[in-house]
């Protein structure tokens, strides 16, 4: 006979993470950061339930792309008017916001669901080296 277990519940107290992505990969930090917020890493990972940590990512500045990619890669906006597509490359995307260059790797890997719209919501991304989440006590995750 099967054991059940309790299934997570959205009200528990979630661990808080953090990674310093100074000279990691960028997709290499994305797949940890979506696997903490999944909670893939836990023996009672239910796709339909929201069960996952928050993740804290500190020095997206400085994260490191590699081949030609800073020069190469694009992102894109688009503001919902005719004509209002504007693409930036990666090296742009990290002078003005390279804090969104992680968020969205980050979400290119969570389903397209309302589950993950939540997911997204407690990761946290800081340019600099410093977060203002040290009350929480994240743990420490080395890449």
């Amino acid at each position: 006979m099967q054991k059940s277990y309790r299934a997570p519940n959205p009200g528990d107290n979630r661990t808080w993470y953090h990674i310093d992505a100074k000279d990691v990969s960028l997709g290499r930090l994305a797949v940890v950061a979506a696997n903490k917020l999944r909670a893939k890493d836990l023996a009672t990972f239910d796709p339909s339930v929201d069960a996952g940590a928050f993740v804290i990512v500190t020095n997206a500045a400085l994260v490191k792309l590699t081949g030609k990619k800073e020069e190469q890669k694009e992102y894109q906006r688009y503001s919902g008017f005719r004509g209002g597509r504007k693409t930036f490359t990666a090296a742009e995307m990290r002078a003005s916001h390279p804090d969104r260059m992680i968020a969205e790797a980050v979400w290119g890997m969570l389903p397209k669901n309302n589950i993950a719209r939540k997911m997204m919501t407690r990761l946290k991304v800081f340019a600099g080296a410093e977060h203002t989440h040290t009350a929480q006590k994240p743990v420490e995750i080395k890449l």
